[in-house]
């Protein structure tokens, strides 16, 4: 009798593990998107909206047997899901992979890739008149969005503000000195130890300009703002305490096999992966893929009458890969020796030039481009 495994959440860990298990047993895939989302390729998108369509891959042609529903989970219990529209959904396996939520134009807000495209063209339109731009955020995505930003316009003034005193603290100072000599290279000014005043009163990703004054007692004139901070888990479904209860970042418990704990038990059917876990790594996409494959062989396994066998170990060292436009930026990587640094040319090949489009391409199909 064929089992169903009910997956909540489509983005990279959620759509690799459907995809891995629709020939193995009756798979739902629910999320109210009508496509994969390569968020990595965000930043780039709007400001070459001709190339936007690449980072959306439309669930109809990445999964070819599983059933998607259109939907929000409501609530989660060992036996299925409640949707938003009050639909009940068994089920015999589940993976919760409903992630993080990060502020426009990092994640795209809305729902469909055609709505989602209109989004980036018009916050494109904002910014081609906008001639100083203000990041607030030094993180990842503030400098990404930067080095997009100075790679479509070089002349566009590009001011990046942060209340931290140094920029990836996490990382190594070899990569922190060739962050900082490629950020002067291009003409973007940082304003590190350092915050708003006072909230913005105009609206952030549309041009209007304004006066805003720091901590500090500096005036910062702009164009156009973005918010590049505050990540938030999205576990708001898993609030009721019916299925685990959640950690105080809102995260879900796991074991090392990424099943979810209960409360006093371990529910050896259901599991998490990616952002949404408690597992103590930074929250990036490849450690989400990670997580997939060690569910997706589990699950096999379960499936197969066989033991599980398949046990997530983080990474000892964090890793990261940060472009600065198509051809700059650095990384770190890990190695048997530890951390390494990674320099441009490196980000180049594996990031940087396509944003993992190819990868996506080879495993999930034809973009929407």
């Amino acid at each position: 009798m064929s089992r169903t495994v009910v997956v909540v959440g489509g983005g990279y860990g959620g759509t690799a593990v459907a995809k891995a298990l629709e020939a193995e047993a009756d798979v739902v895939l629910i999320d109210p998107r009508d496509a994969f989302v390569n968020v990595a390729g965000s930043l780039r998108a709007l400001t070459r909206p001709d190339w936007a369509g690449n980072m959306f891959f439309p669930f109809d042609t990445v999964l070819t047997r599983a059933r998607v529903i259109r939907d929000r989970a409501a609530s989660v219990d060992p036996g299925g899901v409640t949707l938003a529209s009050g639909e009940r959904v068994t089920a015999d396996y589940l993976v919760l992979a409903t992630g993080s939520g990060y502020a426009y134009p990092a994640r795209p807000t809305a729902d469909s890739v055609a709505e989602a495209l209109d989004d980036l063209r018009q916050t494109n339109k904002e910014m081609v008149g906008a001639e100083r731009v203000l990041i607030l955020g030094a993180g990842p995505v503030g400098l990404e969005l930067a080095g997009e930003i100075k790679e479509a316009w070089p002349d566009k003034h590009v001011t990046i503000v942060d209340p931290a005193e140094r920029l990836v603290p996490a990382f190594g100072s070899e990569m922190r000195d060739d962050l900082h000599r490629q950020l002067d290279a291009l003409g973007i000014e940082m304003r590190l130890g350092t915050s708003l005043a006072a909230p913005l009163a105009t609206e952030a990703s549309r041009a209007a300009t304004f006066t805003a004054t720091t901590t500090d007692g500096d005036e910062i004139t702009a164009d156009i703002w973005f918010r590049a901070y505050g990540v938030h888990i999205n576990s708001d479904y898993l609030a009721d305490g019916r299925l685990t209860m959640l950690t105080a970042q809102g995260q879900v418990p796991v074991t090392e096999n990424l099943n979810v704990r209960g409360t006093g038990n371990v529910h050896d059917h259901v599991y998490a992966i990616g952002d949404l876990t408690d597992v103590a790594e930074d929250k990036m996409a490849a450690y989400a893929l990670q997580h997939a494959e060690v569910v997706a062989r589990n699950i096999v396994a379960q499936l197969r009458g066989e033991q599980r066998t398949a046990t997530y170990q983080p990474m000892p060292h964090p890793m990261i890969l940060l472009p600065l436009g198509s051809r700059g930026g650095v990384g770190q990587m890990p190695t048997p020796d530890g951390p390494a640094f990674v320099p441009a040319a490196t980000v180049f090949e594996y990031k940087g030039a396509d944003l993992f489009t190819g990868r996506f391409t080879e495993q999930f199909g034809p973009t929407a481009a």
